[in-house]
């Protein structure tokens, strides 16, 4: 198994997505990129942790590859706007990539050079190692299904 990190917006589609793909073990919804420990949602959503509302994809490399996974990360929101995602605004919603190696690096990267062809305007996704991952909250895990939301 491998993981992979990504901030696309609000975690709760971002996490409905990703949970749809065969290959796809588990998902986790949480915080990262910033620089307050153990933050909590409200403090994210403040805009003060410096944090994204991020997901952890825990996935099997032979069912799906990681270039894949970033083909649906740059179609389930908009890489152009910054600090964005339809109503969401602030830091906390960016859209980034956290990778966890340098060949995820190298991999995004070259997935990021291939996506330009297919917005109008510049992307401004991050590409930046992984820091610590700090889980959200249980009511945030899954949040979708347990509202009997599609």
């Amino acid at each position: 198994m491998e993981k992979a990190t990504f901030a696309a917006g609000c975690f709760w589609h971002v996490q409905k997505v990703f949970d749809q793909l065969d290959g796809v073990e588990s998902t986790r919804v949480g915080y990262t990129g910033g620089e307050v420990p153990n933050p909590t949602y409200e403090q994210v959503c403040q805009g003060d942790t410096g944090h994204a509302e991020a997901i952890e994809v825990l996935f099997d490399p032979k069912k799906i590859s990681y270039a894949s996974l970033l083909d649906v990360f740059w179609t389930m929101h908009d890489p152009t706007t910054l600090n964005r995602q339809g109503p969401d605004i602030g830091r906390q919603y960016r859209s980034a990539i956290f990778t966890h190696s340098a060949a995820q690096r190298e991999v995004a990267e070259h997935s990021m050079r291939d996506a330009r062809g297919r917005f109008e305007a510049p992307i401004v996704t991050e590409i930046t190692s992984v820091s610590n991952f700090y889980e959200a909250e249980a009511y945030h895990q899954k949040y979708f299904e347990k509202k009997g939301l599609a």
